[in-house]
């Protein structure tokens, strides 16, 4: 599994950290999953059938805009 960390543009309250959390979670081989509405981040452990890539998307799609941290 690898950690990816993103900067997350667009989260207001509790509501939207749960948009955002289920559109990643859909993907296949999520594994932790960690948002931060206080620092607008999202920690999330992913699987060799994930890329960083399909991750910005589900986010974006959400509503949301991202950046890749580390």
């Amino acid at each position: 599994m690898q950690n990816l960390l993103f900067k997350i543009t667009g989260l207001q309250d509790e509501q939207s950290v749960r948009t955002l959390a289920n559109a990643i979670q859909d993907l296949p081989n999520i594994g932790h999953l960690e948002i931060s509405l206080e620092k607008g981040e999202a920690s999330v452990e992913h699987g060799r059938f994930v890329s960083p890539e399909d991750i910005l998307q589900a986010i974006d799609d959400a509503g949301f805009e991202a950046e890749l941290l580390a």
